[in-house]
């Protein structure tokens, strides 16, 4: 099947059912169905179409676009509006862009873009006219006036390229990520095996929708969903659009459950529509999890996965919470810790660096196969090498596996810390100094130190209003994990770095503590 194909398989349980609703538009899955044969029948008749990039805040004219160029057949490229105008610009370089659709909102960076990519060949201002038009910058509405008959059918190619994702958005060399409709129908699969739901679901967009919010969009529209779509992931915004819309799906990263979770109103607002509130995005603190769980009940579910195999390698279910938490009674359980068991399309192991898979409870790197791997790195042989060494794409996540089936991530490869010749996995510190009921959030790294080569160090954000000291912080770590993990010193921040995706940056975090020595390992 084509991308395109899931969204007329849920065109045809309602064609008036809203599709796509934002703070100024509701469009019905008939009307999305007619802009989007405009806007594919309008590019197709330029000579080449190869790789479309949209450049815009969450909207549902945007989304709109990205249907319709890969109706087309063309490449979405997903580029972040929260990345800098230097990073997308490397980024759309890369992915080799050829056509630029924007919002007006962003006009002034698409015009950076434009005047540093000179691949591409047409750009095309989404909501209105172009401050000056010409035959390669266009309106939406005049490309979707170029042709008046239905645009051409796109081959049914599982090996045609429908996406190109970006590898991270904060600091370094972006790669394109490839995703085929191979890869698109394997995770398309995959999530309605892991999120079954009879009625036509209601789906809050909140994080941008090159990233997991849209992913899930798209994975979500062959059962007819409406699209709720907000521009600023604000908390209040969020728990009130739930209430208002009776959202049934949801996906947020860890950073926002805590932010939802530390707001002083979370108890007024009514959550009983929720069926999966998908986290993911990052590993979440287990206390963290519990309380989620007490929060906003049956709906919390985790999913693990990452650019190369999108969001749904493993999955911890809302019956596996609870399950646990049966078994363990008054204590956290376990496997709070889990981001669950592979699901049904992917096999997933644990390997050592000679490239043997280990047995339950040793720890290793993550490695994966299956029809949800990516396709390589866009004109990047050798980084498509370096993570598909015997046979596994390479994850570069630290873990192991327990003897339910579970896998537990405990470090980033890059984060891990040796100190006095000792191996610290940061993620498990992380998740002992979540469990501080002052916290909102922590990053564990590696620093300096003459006499272990490298000392854990913690970095904390308290909650707003609340206070911890550094003795406290690390006699809980010891307490939990012994002496080796525990810091051996905490700095209180007022805010912690944070990339587009609101993920905490360790990188930034380790590198100001790393500035002018001569190497960035002890």
């Amino acid at each position: 099947m084509r991308f395109i194909d899931y969204f007329h398989k849920g065109m045809a349980r309602d064609p008036d059912r809203a599709f796509l609703v934002d703070d100024q538009t509701t469009l019905s899955f008939r009307e999305v169905d007619e802009v989007t044969a405009r806007i594919a029948a309008g590019l197709q008749q330029f000579e080449s179409i190869g790789h479309c990039a949209v450049y815009s805040p969450n909207d549902s004219m945007a989304f709109a676009c990205v249907l319709g160029a890969v109706r087309a057949g063309s490449t979405w490229i997903a580029v972040n509006v929260r990345n800098s105008v230097e990073w997308n610009v490397s980024f759309l370089r890369k992915a080799a862009c050829d056509v630029l659709f924007y919002h007006s909102s962003l006009a002034q960076e698409a015009e950076a873009i434009l005047s540093q990519v000179d691949g591409i060949r047409l750009a095309i201002c989404i909501d209105e006219e172009p401050a000056t038009a010409t035959a390669q910058h266009i309106s939406l509405s005049t490309l979707k006036a170029l042709r008046s008959g239905p645009p051409r059918e796109v081959p049914d190619d599982p090996d045609r390229v429908v996406m190109l994702a970006s590898t991270g958005g904060t600091t370094g060399e972006p790669k394109a990520v490839q995703h085929s409709e191979r890869v698109w129908q394997t995770v398309i699969g995959t999530f309605w095996t892991c999120c079954p739901i009879g009625a036509p679901p209601v789906h809050l967009a909140v994080g941008p929708m090159t990233h997991g919010a849209g992913g899930l969009a798209l994975m979500m529209m062959c059962g007819g969903t409406t699209n709720v779509i907000l521009r600023k992931a604000d908390p209040v915004a969020i728990m009130e659009t739930i209430q208002r819309h009776r959202v049934t799906h949801m996906y947020l990263p860890p950073t926002l459950i805590y932010a939802l979770l530390d707001h002083p109103e979370v108890s007024r607002y009514d959550f009983s529509s929720l069926k999966y509130l998908v986290v993911s995005a990052s590993p979440i603190a287990p206390d963290k999890l519990r309380e989620a769980l007490d929060v906003f009940g049956d709906a919390l579910c985790q999913a693990y996965g990452q650019a190369e195999a999108p969001m749904f390698l493993t999955f911890l279910s809302n019956q596996d919470l609870r399950g646990a938490v049966v078994e363990a009674g008054n204590e956290l359980p376990r496997r709070f810790a889990s981001c669950g068991r592979p699901t049904i399309n992917t096999l997933v192991e644990v390997m050592n660096e000679a490239g043997e898979l280990l047995p339950t409870g040793e720890k290793g790197e993550i490695v994966a196969r299956g029809n949800m791997i990516f396709a390589g790195y866009f004109n990047d042989r050798k980084a498509t090498e370096e993570v598909s060494h015997f046979g596994w794409h390479h994850t570069g996540d630290i873990g192991y596996r327990d003897d339910e089936g579970f896998y537990y991530i405990v470090d980033r490869k890059k984060d891990m810390i040796i100190t006095g010749g000792f191996n610290v996995f940061s993620a498990e510190v992380e998740n002992v100094i979540h469990g501080h009921p002052c916290v909102l959030e922590c990053a564990v790294v590696g620093v300096p130190d003459a006499k272990w080569g490298e000392a854990v160090k913690a970095v904390v954000q308290l909650k707003s209003g609340q206070s911890a000291s550094a003795e406290e912080i690390i006699a809980m770590v010891k307490a939990k994990l012994g002496g080796v993990y525990a810091p051996k010193s905490v700095e209180f921040w007022p805010q912690l770095p944070r990339s587009s995706n609101n993920k905490v940056l360790k990188a930034e975090v380790r590198r100001r503590f790393w500035a002018g020595t001569s190497r960035a390992v002890g």
